[in-house]
């Protein structure tokens, strides 16, 4: 099974993914390695610890994440027919800043760091507790 950052490595690879194409480079990565892909409820788990955030109908290494490729990922844009993307860092880091504005304050607090070393945005109102609109 692959790590947060295995996840993220192969987000970062592309620039971003759809959940689909992020299961096919599972699924990929999995037979390469003669292993199961592990369970479907990964990505979620991972996009919950802010290991991978969702923006736009994408997929993106997160600001919790250390984005490490997982053996065998070199391979995967040989593999999969997928453009490499940008996104605008500022909106999305706008848009984790949203999500954020819901957790509770100690999880804000903690991945607000996180989010300003990931994003050119402002996150220090998460740190200060207002959880009303950051």
């Amino acid at each position: 099974m692959l790590t947060d950052d295995e996840l993220a490595g192969i987000c970062d690879l592309f620039g971003a993914l759809t959940r689909e194409e992020l299961r096919e480079a599972r699924s990929e990565l999995a037979f390469r390695r003669g292993r199961e892909a592990g369970p479907e409820d990964r990505i979620e788990a991972a996009i919950e610890s802010y290991a991978l955030v969702e923006f736009d109908g994408l997929v993106l290494a997160g600001p919790a994440a250390f984005p490490t490729l997982p053996e065998g990922a070199g391979d995967l844009p040989h593999i999969l027919d997928v453009p490499e993307r940008e996104v605008d860092r500022e909106a999305l880091g706008e848009a984790v800043l949203d999500r954020l504005s819901t957790e509770d304050a100690a999880i804000a607090r903690e991945v607000s760091y996180d989010v300003e070393a990931w994003a050119p945005v402002d996150a220090s109102r998460a740190r200060d507790g207002e959880q009303e609109r950051l």
